[in-house]
């Protein structure tokens, strides 16, 4: 494979007169075989579902921050019926937006399993009205499909009577007195994960609550090779204190580009992760910007979905994935198995670039038509096309000194009725592989 991103953002923090993409190859043995797929899927569905729906308060924070009582919360689960869930539509609907995979809640911190456990008696199979096992056929459908499966899990287990409690102020016990407690804990949250392990296979495990104790305490080493024996191609998220495969940064995006090598960031569709009355849905003209900033910044989008107790999916959420599928059938091409964009004063927005480095995606949001102006560009620009469309535009080069190695400024003209009512993509087709000028003007 050519021009990895770790190579490009190296040479980016090289801060070197000229960088020459040609020049960065990476043989494919040094990225791990098993995360290409998730460098090259961009889009994730995170899905959080459970009891918390029935009266649509907070997922398991609700019981723990005394907005409710515990005994309350828990009574929730004899309204938990999926009498409307249907997998294979959840299934053909993450499809349609485009994502290559989709993270599902196999048990939040409240400790009701969402799939059939066999390690104690909480969970919708056996304590609610829905008395069914939501994650398998739902992972069986989403392999009809060619989506790769994740399973959230909860570390941490608030409900559990062995567990310490909450955010190591307890009232039940400490670790250091009681250690016999501690294990006996231990093997149970263990045994979850090896019946999920061995039951369902989950291409992607999505750790949380990993901040309670340390990875001596949760064992965290141990879990990641019990994982890996069962699946060496498994991928686990960076919840698991220092044993995971890539970062997640949550809600808030971050201002300049990460350097992990691999990262994405979960985000929520209105405020709350499960199903709230909540009127404060994002447009999705502000999902499509987030998607193509996270992805210009060499990261995935993974865009939560809150279902209702009955299974069905609020119209808000469905509008929003339904434009936003629509947006990437059309602009696809600059969005999967591509490589992060150009680095920060070369152009003012996001961006996106072929894995050969010929290509260079710009990303311009509705209202942007015009000039708009590329720096530090080597290349010549063969051609210049709107993506989706049958569209060329023309460009011009200006600055530029005949004697200087120094490039001129590229402005390109976008008319006005070319533009996508959300974002609209342009593709630069390049003489050879990116070249980018990175110093500071003059007589270099």
């Amino acid at each position: 494979m050519k021009t990895g991103i770790k190579i490009l953002i190296g040479l980016i923090l090289l801060n070197i007169t000229t960088l020459s993409f040609s020049q960065s190859k990476i043989e494919a043995s040094e990225i791990s075989e098993k995360m290409q797929w998730f460098s090259d899927a961009k889009l994730g569905v995170f899905i959080h579902t459970g009891i918390y729906a029935v009266d649509g308060i907070g997922e398991s924070w609700s019981f723990h921050n005394k907005r409710i009582l515990h005994s309350d919360y828990m009574k929730q689960l004899k309204g938990f019926t999926l009498n409307n869930y249907d997998p294979a539509y959840w299934a053909e609907l993450i499809k349609e937006t485009g994502a290559r995979y989709a993270v599902i809640t196999t048990k939040h911190h409240d400790g009701v399993a969402m799939y059939d456990t066999k390690m104690n008696n909480l969970s919708i199979v056996k304590a609610s009205p829905a008395k069914r096992d939501m994650i398998k056929p739902f992972f069986a459908e989403l392999r009809k499909r060619n989506i790769k499966c994740g399973a959230y899990f909860s570390l941490i287990d608030w409900s559990n009577a062995d567990y310490p409690g909450f955010l190591k102020d307890s009232s039940r016990y400490k670790i250091e007195n009681d250690y016999k407690r501690w294990n006996s804990f231990r093997d149970f949250f263990q045994g979850q994960i090896k019946e999920l392990t061995l039951g369902y296979n989950p291409d992607l495990w999505w750790f949380d609550g990993d901040w309670e104790h340390s990875a001596e305490e949760w064992e965290s080493q141990k879990i990641r090779k019990m994982i890996l024996k069962s699946n060496p191609k498994a991928i686990i998220n960076g919840r698991l204190q220092g044993y995971g495969d890539y970062e997640t940064p949550e809600q808030n995006f971050p201002v300049t580009r990460p350097k992990f090598n691999w990262w994405e960031l979960c985000m929520t569709s209105n405020d709350n992760w499960g199903y709230q009355l909540d009127t404060l849905w994002k447009t999705p003209y502000e999902i499509i910007t987030i998607f193509v900033d996270v992805v210009s910044n060499g990261g995935n989008l993974l865009l939560d979905m809150g279902p209702k107790e009955d299974g069905s999916i609020p119209e808000e959420q469905l509008t929003i994935f339904k434009e936003l599928g629509a947006w990437n059938k059309k602009n696809g091409e600059a969005i999967f198995n591509t490589l992060g964009g150009l680095p920060q004063g070369h152009y003012y927005g996001p961006s996106t670039i072929s894995k050969d480095s010929t290509i260079v995606y710009l990303f311009l949001h509705a209202n942007v038509s015009g000039n708009i102006m590329i720096k530090g560009l080597v290349n010549k620009i063969e051609d210049i096309t709107v993506v989706g469309t049958k569209s060329h535009l023309t460009h011009k080069v200006v600055g530029k000194i005949s004697w200087s190695s120094v490039p001129g400024l590229i402005y390109i003209d976008v008319p006005e009725n070319i533009k996508d009512k959300y974002v609209t993509v342009l593709k630069l087709k390049l003489d050879k592989p990116l070249k980018l000028y990175r110093g500071y003007g003059g007589f270099n």
